[in-house]
């Protein structure tokens, strides 16, 4: 018996000095990873100083940094820095953590809520019932990083409309991370006590040094993966989007229309489409600048999209031509939408910026009922039918199909948009 329980303490004794080395060591571990971070997010900053996110994140990463080496300090110094002091400084990086994330979502910095929680604990501190209650400070300390941290993951939830794939294993580990220090074992485990205790608070503080190294690590790969995916994203849409109508450019319109004719093909459906151009254009630049002509092509665009419906595809091609698809939609709701661009871009465009601009424009439509769907071929049919409009008069719609032009072998054969609506009527 005598022997099993000196067993039993030798085990104890030899399980604490492994424990207690496993600290030190993930100690020194997340020194170091913490500066590499650190300065790695600091050296992508620089590389784009657009992505001001990733200098806060590289901040709160070396504020962390200063935080641990007044930890491991304890003993040499006195408490005041390596107590408190230090879990101020640890506070403030968790903080500036929340700030880059409200950063990344293009919201405000908040300086005071930036430093709330290291001054509160700073006058905390100086209670004297915090003195000598260890749990009672634990429970705040972990109740501090535990809200910046969510506060971190709801900010990167708020953002979810975001197309970032690289969003949710941030908000969910954010979000975890908190909730493991909120069910972290009280400090006192760590002070002079029994030997039972010092294993207990060693296990707990192994396991807890270890969550939040990898924490520290793949917090810092998520961070730079959730720059990288946005900065992508903006190239993808800067070069697919025209950038003053704000609708695709001739790229985005005919690689949307591609997709469009794919699914055609397994699944027929009536579909239009206009080529539309705007009467007159170079004159508007001429007399009333081309900073007028540029919102007349905005108006137009904002006109286009208010009078079709969210399936539909419109883009500018170039200049002052645009061009759409009316996917699913019969002859006469084409014509329908066509004249509808028409009467309201004229509407909207009466007044520009307090100049009598007028601005009209003329549409070519085809409607096609055909299995296989040839934009380009379209594009090209409703290119006739928008130079029937302009010797017409301009400020009018055209209206071919592909049937009738295949059966002419390629003769114009197009009818108004007036004549259309009578027919319909009668």
């Amino acid at each position: 018996m005598r022997l099993s329980i000196e067993t039993q303490s030798w085990a104890g004794r030899l399980a604490f000095v492994v424990m207690t080395l496993d600290v030190q060591t993930l100690f020194k571990v997340t020194i170091y990873v913490e500066a590499i971070l650190g300065l790695l997010l600091l050296f992508v900053w620089a590389q784009n100083l657009a992505l001001r996110a990733v200098c806060w994140w590289g901040f709160a990463y070396l504020t962390r940094l200063a935080s641990i080496g007044l930890f491991g300090m304890y003993g040499a110094v006195p408490d005041l820095i390596s107590i408190e002091l230090a879990n101020a400084l640890l506070f403030t990086a968790f903080a500036v953590t929340w700030t880059g994330a409200r950063v990344f979502d293009g919201r405000p910095v908040e300086p005071v809520y930036l430093v709330t929680g290291a001054v509160l604990w700073l006058l905390v501190c100086r209670l004297p019932i915090m003195l000598y209650d260890i749990n009672l400070r634990s429970l705040i300390a972990s109740a501090i990083i535990a809200g910046y941290t969510w506060l971190t993951a709801y900010e990167f939830w708020r953002g979810r409309d975001e197309p970032l794939v690289s969003r949710w294993p941030a908000v969910f580990m954010f979000f975890a991370h908190g909730t493991l220090f909120l069910l972290r074992t009280p400090m006192v485990a760590l002070l002079p006590g029994s030997t039972s205790d010092h294993v207990f608070g060693s296990v707990w503080m192994t396991i807890l040094s270890t969550e939040s190294l990898l924490l520290t690590i793949s917090s810092a790969f998520i961070l730079l993966a959730m720059a990288k995916e946005r900065t992508e994203l903006r190239h993808r849409t800067a070069a697919m989007v025209d950038p003053l109508t704000g609708i695709s450019n001739r790229r985005a319109f005919l690689h949307d229309a591609s997709l469009l004719a794919k699914r055609h093909a397994a699944n027929p459906r009536p579909v239009a489409v206009l080529l539309i151009d705007l009467d007159h254009f170079k004159s508007i630049n001429d007399r009333f600048g081309h900073p007028v002509g540029d919102r007349v092509l905005a108006i137009f665009a904002d006109a286009a999209r208010k009078s079709m419906r969210g399936s539909d595809v419109v883009g500018r091609l170039g200049g002052e031509e645009f061009a759409a698809l009316l996917v699913e939609t019969s002859r006469e709701k084409a014509v329908e939408v066509a004249e509808r661009i028409r009467v309201t871009f004229a509407q909207l465009a009466e007044q520009v910026d307090g100049y009598p601009v007028c601005a009209t424009v003329s549409i070519g439509l085809v409607h096609c009922m055909e299995r296989t769907l040839d934009v380009p071929d379209l594009l090209t049919q409703a290119d006739h039918a928008l130079y029937c409009a302009k010797e017409r008069g301009r400020n009018r719609v055209e209206v071919t199909s592909s049937a009738t032009m295949h059966a002419g072998r390629g003769i114009r054969s197009t009818e108004s948009a007036a004549a259309i609506a009578a027919k319909s009527a009668a």
